[in-house]
């Protein structure tokens, strides 16, 4: 059974099992086996320019024993995470976000973030159905737009628009090895990957709008 473990200034979900993670997360990117994804909550002057951040990142994973984690950073209080399980069928996902968007960004733009807090999204969906590599690309693709969708019907606006992600968004992906090769819309698993995904998102957001946008007017 997965498990999820808050230890500030860390957030830590096992999967419960070694599975496969896509993501392009700070440490571990691209397509791994591990058995923990992990949030390290930090602020900006925990990350002074002349840091080599992605050092001083193995150093703290080492320290905690996590270095084969796939590892998020986030400005974000971790205890502000959204946690959603849903079930299509056979199919359960279940979705954890940490979300903030005071760096965020409209699609096909920048703004000058400079001097600012990255308040990104990590968004992590474990499966307990077997993907493909091909699936495991469709799944996360799925939440990357469960996330857009989120974002956007939160009408942040923006210099260049309504905001659709941030500048430093990650999403991770986990399920073990498997036979099932579609998981697009039309599916189960595309379903529940989705819903997870955006309740998630979208709950952070409404807990992002209703106190920290404020104390940035």
């Amino acid at each position: 059974m997965s498990a999820l473990t808050l230890d500030r200034p860390w957030l830590e979900f096992d999967l419960g099992a070694p599975m496969q993670v896509l993501s392009w997360a700070p440490n571990r990117a691209g397509l791994v086996t591990a058995r923990h994804i992990l949030w390290r909550e930090v602020r900006n002057a925990d990350l002074p320019p002349e840091l080599d951040v992605t050092e001083w990142f193995s150093a703290e994973l080492a320290a905690r024993g996590a270095f084969q984690a796939v590892a998020f950073l986030t400005s974000r209080d971790v205890t502000r995470h959204h946690d959603r399980t849903v079930q299509v069928g056979d199919v359960t996902a279940r979705a954890v976000a940490t979300v903030g968007l005071s760096n965020a960004e409209r699609i096909g733009h920048r703004v000058d973030r400079s001097g600012h807090d990255w308040g990104t999204i990590n968004i992590a969906v474990r499966l307990g159905t077997g993907l493909t590599h091909a699936a495991m690309l469709e799944a996360i693709s799925i939440a990357a737009q469960a996330r857009t969708t989120a974002v956007i019907e939160a009408g942040h606006h923006l210099p260049t628009g309504v905001a659709t992600g941030t500048g430093t968004d990650c999403i991770a992906v986990a399920a073990p090895a498997g036979a099932a090769i579609h998981a697009g819309l039309h599916t189960q698993i595309g379903e529940a990957v989705g819903r997870a995904a955006y309740m998630a998102v979208s709950a952070g957001i409404s807990e992002w709008m209703a106190t920290e946008k404020r104390s940035m007017k």
